[in-house]
């Protein structure tokens, strides 16, 4: 089951940097390259992200825990945002459209994700899924 998480985070990582690049950019190529590269850069950093944090959070008194995971999320979102920026503007070699990225991609993905890894869980403890 892992490894079917992982590969549906990673297709989930893939479309939303293409369909951020082809919207910025209208170009399929570029919107390809965007999946090959921002994505994948996100879930190789992410792990090392999330260790660099847990003994941060872990180690937190209780009232200071909620603004320690708070500096983790907006930490998160920058490392997308910096990971966004240059590749597209790598690509394109437009600060406008690496910017539009940077704001974008992260976004999507700090919104999207929790419901990923949400559906993900219920699949693995045998629940079913409601929408409403």
């Amino acid at each position: 089951m892992a490894v079917a998480r992982k590969t549906s985070q990673i297709l989930t990582h893939l479309a939303i940097g293409f369909v951020i690049t082809y919207a910025v950019t209208g170009s399929v190529m570029l919107g390809g390259l965007a999946i090959l590269i921002e994505p994948l850069l996100n879930v190789l950093l992410v792990p090392f992200h999330e260790r660099a944090w847990e003994r941060k959070v872990h180690s937190a008194k209780a009232g200071q825990r909620l603004m320690v995971v708070t500096l983790e999320k907006i930490s998160l979102t920058a490392m997308h945002m910096g990971v966004a920026f240059t590749v597209i503007f790598f690509a394109t070699g437009s600060m406008a459209f690496g910017g539009l990225a940077a704001i974008l991609e992260p976004v999507c993905n700090v919104l999207l994700m929790p419901f990923h890894d949400k559906l993900w869980d219920n699949l693995e403890s045998g629940q079913t899924v409601r929408t409403a």
